[in-house]
This record gives C-alpha cells, sequence and structure tokens, in this order.
C-alpha cells in the first residue's frame, strides 16, 4: 500500500490499483470548510490523472459520513457579501465537478449518516454503498436555504420525483429508502462493508482501464441527451474508436483465444 501524502482534513492511499480518500474529521462530523473543499478537489484532480488507479473509493471514519457545512464555517458566510458567497459557492461547484468528471470510477462507501452538502460527495460518485443503519437528509430549507450547487448531481441520483418530495420537506430518510429510490446502489451491515464494497471494485479492476473511462463519459453524456441525428453519429464513432483501441483490440483477441485480458488483475 502506498499512503500519499496526508493532507489536514483527508487520508489517501493506493492499494492494487484502488485509491481510497477518507475523510478524517470525525470530532466535525466530516463536515465541510474551506479546507476539505478544497483537498478534495486536489485529490481527486490528482488521482484521477494516475495510471495506476483504476478506482477511487471516497470514505470516511467516525460515525457520519458528512453532515454539509461545518458550523464555524457557517458562521464566516453568515457575514458573506453576495459577491463573496458566490466565490464560495463556486468552490464547492468546482468540488463536485471535480469528482463527477474524474475519468476514474468513483464509489462512496457510507459508514453513517449523510446530511446536506454530503448528499451532494455522494451524488457526484458513480456508485454508492451505505451499511443499514445510515440516514440520509436534505435539511437546506429548514434554514432558509436551497441545495442548489449540489442539486444537479443529486437529482440526477434520485431523480426528480424523489427530488421534489425530499428537497422541499428536509425528511430525514432511512438507508432501505435511500436504495429505494436508486440513490445508493448496494445496503450492508456494518461488518461487511468493506467486502460489499469490494464486489464492485473487482468488477472495476478487471475491466478494460480504458473502455470504463469511456463508459463512464458515455453515460454522463447520453444520460439527458435527445436521441437524434447528432447523438447517433456520435455513438457510432465511439465504438468504431474504441474497438480500434490498443485495449478493444487486446480485449476482443483475447475473448476469441480465451484467455485473459492484459489488463486483468
Amino acid at each position: 500500500m502506498e499512503n500519499l501524502a496526508t493532507f489536514g482534513s483527508l487520508l489517501c492511499s493506493i492499494d492494487h490499483h484502488v485509491a481510497t480518500v477518507t475523510l478524517n474529521r470525525p470530532d466535525k462530523r466530516n463536515a465541510f470548510n474551506d479546507e476539505v473543499i478544497s483537498e478534495l478537489t486536489q485529490a481527486f484532480d490528482c488521482l484521477g490523472q494516475r495510471d495506476d488507479v483504476r478506482v477511487i473509493v471516497l470514505a470516511a471514519n467516525g460515525k457520519a459520513f458528512c453532515a454539509g457545512a461545518d458550523l464555524n464555517w457557517m458562521c464566516a458566510m453568515a457575514d458573506y457579501t453576495y459577491d463573496e458567497n458566490l466565490a464560495d459557492a463556486a468552490k464547492l461547484a468546482d468540488m463536485l465537478s471535480a469528482i463527477y468528471h474524474c475519468p476514474k470510477p468513483t464509489i462512496a462507501k457510507i459508514q453513517g449518516d449523510v446530511y446536506a452538502g454530503g448528499m451532494g460527495l455522494v451524488a457526484a460518485c458513480d456508485m454508492a454503498v451505505a451499511v443499514d443503519g445510515a440516514k440520509f437528509c436534505l435539511s437546506e430549507v429548514k434554514l432558509g436555504l436551497i441545495p442548489a450547487t449540489i442539486s444537479p448531481y443529486v437529482i440526477r441520483a434520485m431523480g426528480a420525483r424523489a427530488a421534489h418530495r425530499y428537497f422541499l420537506t428536509a425528511e430525514v430518510f432511512d438507508a432501505a429508502e435511500a436504495y429505494r429510490i436508486g440513490f445508493v446502489h448496494m445496503l450492508s451491515d456494518e461488518a461487511t462493508l468493506t467486502e460489499t464494497t469490494d464486489t464492485l471494485i473487482k468488477h472495476l479492476i478487471n475491466a478494460s482501464p480504458n473502455a470504463v473511462k469511456s463508459c463512464k463519459a458515455l453515460v454522463q453524456k447520453v444520460a439527458h441527451a435527445d436521441i437524434d441525428e447528432a447523438l447517433i453519429r456520435d455513438t457510432v464513432a465511439d465504438i468504431a474508436n474504441i474497438r480500434a483501441s490498443a485495449e478493444g483490440v487486446e480485449g476482443v483477441q483475447s475473448f476469441l483465444q480465451k484467455r485473459k485480458p492484459a489488463w486483468f488483475t
């Protein structure tokens, strides 16, 4: 295992092609502040460019996965001007974009409660696994606010119909409901959370790294696009390009020759 430079609020390591980024402010319920936002952006930007990384797991230490905004940070924001609020929100938006657009597949490994901005963290990841005791909440309207910056990711993750309810009511809902509405993909008890997450990791690291990267971009491109002539032409070009790629050729040849492809671990 390679332990990367430790940030002030994160732990980062790489082990057998799997990078783990761990929120490490358990005494603050892993809530956001400027430091957390900056470090998460840096971590995902860096890990996304490493050839030895095939999967990134976003985890957390402590009882909560992420409780949203840090109280001291919120107190500071109370005196911000409009321009200062714009700049501050832009940093959060940049962090979420760095996770969502990271070229490597990402998994949120949720060991505890997820509130407010923490919902954006989970939604920006490609996959999510949660302990069955976790609670979820979009609590912003109770504070006179709205979950604007995280909304593009959360609505994609849970769907507009569920968002209408949980954005507006700020209800706390459980892991079973998060699973039912598609916000998380798998549930686990605390003892087997790592094992459950590893089932996804195994599939990801045994697939073609280039194909996984291209598939992630494909889903983001196609999911909300009109099925028109331009999209059809674009996807035709996508399959032609991947077939001609080195990993595309290797994958087909290994299948025909009944052997494992070169990237298989």
